[in-house]
């Protein structure tokens, strides 16, 4: 068995990358990029883990797409995110590569393993052709060198070399800190990173998001309570009781959070915000909303449409019903044609039917972000 662990750093917020995705969930075909990524160096080498570190507030979905890996919560830096995947080493050795290197190729993993024995961190670098120059004046290019990732460490210098508030952009720089000894083997213009939005179109190995459509299903039921304002699918209706719940009670709101979180295989609304927690007492569900667009649009979908039943006696839904497609169709950000609300009784039957509650049903339908047509 190998003695060194795989580190992918997934953990971003890609705050210089344009797009609407983060970089690590764009599609390729069906694959997330973090996923493509591992897999792919995984594929040239017998690693004894392999840990993934996460953005916390994505954690949970990532476990979703696969049982081979370790999965840790990221921090706010890409240091912090060494260090909390380190904790899960073991191994002698410790390879960390940033998931905006795609298409890192199979010679560069064997350069670094088969160097690992000859200085305490090995790092692959590119010469450089240009003319350098640094505060307008010019320097010897021969001595310049682009430094990549991955880069193979001895872990216990790794580790000795984290422990310090300043901050390192890559291994190498915190080892050679503590007087470290660092190699440098022959990296590769394949491994260009990902960085701003146009990098995507320089990356040869990434095939387009697939075409395929995911659909999800939502239901959401509550009983009335007086004395309460009604919101339904952000709107306020005007009737003395509204919805006994733990928050607002927007059931509509409730079932179309439901209904996204199912197409893209993300859980349910308790998940995200649990009945138990305080924070949620009483919140306005648009905000919950806003919060599952956001980490819809994060993870590397586009909304395509969504259609509403709204199951009631009472109150009457139609004089609202406008009002309810402009505002959702504002929370989600698509254009109106793509929000459709119905609205039916229950024909007195039932829960509903003796008129004690409202029931909505939703469905979804998502597609992967494109970025291919950028």
């Amino acid at each position: 068995m190998s003695e060194i662990t795989l580190i992918v750093l997934c953990a971003g917020n890609s705050s210089r990358f344009d797009l609407t995705a983060k970089k690590q969930w764009l599609r390729i075909d069906n694959s997330p990029l973090w996923l493509f990524v591992t897999n792919r160096i995984k594929n040239f080498s017998d690693f004894k883990k392999i840990i993934i570190a996460s953005h916390k507030d994505e954690l949970n979905y990532m476990k979703n797409f696969s049982d081979d890996f370790i999965f840790v919560e990221g921090g706010d830096t890409r240091q912090e995110s060494m260090k909390n995947a380190l904790k899960e080493v073991s191994t002698e050795y410790v390879m960390v590569t940033d998931v905006a290197r795609a298409c890192i190729p199979k010679e560069v993993i064997e350069n670094l393993i088969s160097s690992k024995n000859e200085a305490d961190c090995i790092v692959p670098v590119l010469n450089v052709s240009d003319t350098v120059t640094f505060k307008s004046e010019t320097i010897n290019r021969d001595e310049v060198k682009l430094i990549q990732t991955p880069q193979l460490s001895k872990t216990t210098v790794l580790k000795k070399a984290l422990e310090t508030k300043e901050e390192f952009t890559d291994d190498s720089s915190a080892i050679k800190s503590i007087s470290g000894s660092i190699k440098f083997v022959q990296g590769a213009l394949q491994s260009k990173k990902i960085t701003f939005e146009d990098d995507i179109n320089d990356i040869p190995c990434l095939k387009e998001p697939s075409k395929n459509f995911f659909t999800g299903i939502g239901f959401d039921i509550h009983p009335f309570e007086d004395n309460k304002p009604m919101y339904l699918g952000g709107v306020n209706i005007d009737v003395p009781y509204g919805f006994k719940a733990h928050s607002d009670g927007d059931v509509l709101i409730h079932s179309l959070i439901d209904a996204l979180l199912g197409a893209a295989g993300a859980g349910d609304i308790g998940e995200f915000f649990p009945d138990t927690d305080l924070e949620y007492k009483n919140i306005d569900s648009k905000i919950l909303l806003k919060k599952i667009v956001e980490f819809i649009y994060n993870v590397g979908y586009e909304i395509v449409n969504v259609d509403l039943t709204i199951i009631a006696q009472k109150p009457k839904i139609n004089p609202y019903k406008n009002a309810i497609k402009t505002t959702i169709t504002e929370l989600l950000n698509i254009e109106k044609q793509f929000v459709n609300i119905k609205a039916t009784t229950a024909e007195k039957l039932g829960f509903i039917g003796r008129a004690e509650g409202v029931a909505v049903q939703s469905i979804a339908t998502l597609k992967y972000y494109n970025w291919k047509r950028k």
